[in-house]
């Protein structure tokens, strides 16, 4: 009969193996791409396909439908002033109506560059400050170089490592933290696609004062996306200013204060102006509860 004891050490030491391999993989795939999706500048414009989804010019794209829709707002407008004729109702004038259809019209059309302008000044301050972190604290303020860090400080590959250890835990809790910050900012990065592609729509809507709200809900939402980014390089500048000992545990527990501040980032920008949540969790509990009243 095999000893209980050797029983339990293998057990445990198969635990350990599953568990290095899975950090490992984890940490090795999610470096290349947390940095490419939070990080964001104009290049996201530059895909051909969304250039064509989006529009050149006024002749193709989504912009050929936002400039058609000129057409449906000023015939929409004709028949409210016959109407207000006939009832003697007091609407907007016709020379304010004409003045924001040609400024709308104009800023609606060269909204392509308007996103790609806003795009490099908000790229511009979150390498602003991660560039000042770089200077004084002489690393690179990143996802890749905190990964690198944190397998300095808890190493996976040490045969000390052990998944019921206290490291263990702070390394598990990173690693699924880390991939978690995968779908929240993959989902982050398609919603900020999708409202680029709605802003000739949300400008057009400021032509008429009952459709004015969705610019607004428009420019709150895109708003808080963007500045999550610098939101998130602020969060990296203070874990990095952590200085790091085996022996200290509260430096090991502001590290994982700190993977919990990027996971709930869009929360706080939320809390502060308002937008839309890319919580992976929250949104499965918000789905799980619908199908459930459903």
């Amino acid at each position: 009969m095999e000893d209980p004891t050797s029983l339990t050490n293998t057990i445990i030491q198969t635990i350990n193996s599953i568990f290095q391999t899975l950090f490992s993989s984890i940490d090795n795939s999610v470096y290349k791409i947390l940095d490419k999706i939070t990080f964001v500048d104009s290049s996201i414009l530059t895909d051909s396909i969304f250039e064509k989804l989006f529009g050149t010019n006024s002749s193709n794209g989504l912009l050929l439908v936002a400039n058609s829709l000129l057409f449906g707002f000023s015939l929409y407008y004709a028949i409210r002033l016959l109407y207000s004729y006939y009832m003697n109702l007091q609407i907007e004038r016709p020379f304010q109506f004409i003045f924001k259809l040609l400024i709308f019209g104009i800023v609606m059309n060269c909204s392509y560059l308007i996103c790609k302008q806003f795009l490099e000044l908000n790229s511009f301050i979150s390498d602003a400050i991660r560039n000042v972190g770089e200077r004084v604290l002489g690393s690179e303020i990143s996802f890749s170089g905190l990964i690198a860090q944190l397998n300095d400080y808890i190493s996976i590959n040490e045969e000390s490592f052990t998944i019921f250890s206290f490291d263990g835990i702070i390394k598990s809790f990173i690693s699924i933290g880390l991939f978690n910050l995968i779908f929240s900012y993959s989902l982050r990065f398609i919603l900020l696609k999708i409202f680029i592609l709605l802003t000739p729509f949300s400008i057009l809507s400021l032509i008429n004062n009952s459709t004015s709200w969705l610019f607004k809900t428009w420019f709150r939402t895109i708003l808080s996306l963007l500045l999550q980014q610098s939101f998130v390089s602020i969060i990296l500048l203070i874990i990095f200013s952590v200085p790091y000992q085996n022996e200290n545990m509260l430096s090991k527990l502001i590290y994982i204060g700190g993977i919990y501040a990027l996971i709930r980032a869009n929360s706080y920008i939320r809390t502060l102006i308002g937008g839309i949540s890319t919580d992976v969790s929250n949104n499965l509990q918000f789905g799980a509860s619908t199908l459930k009243n459903i």
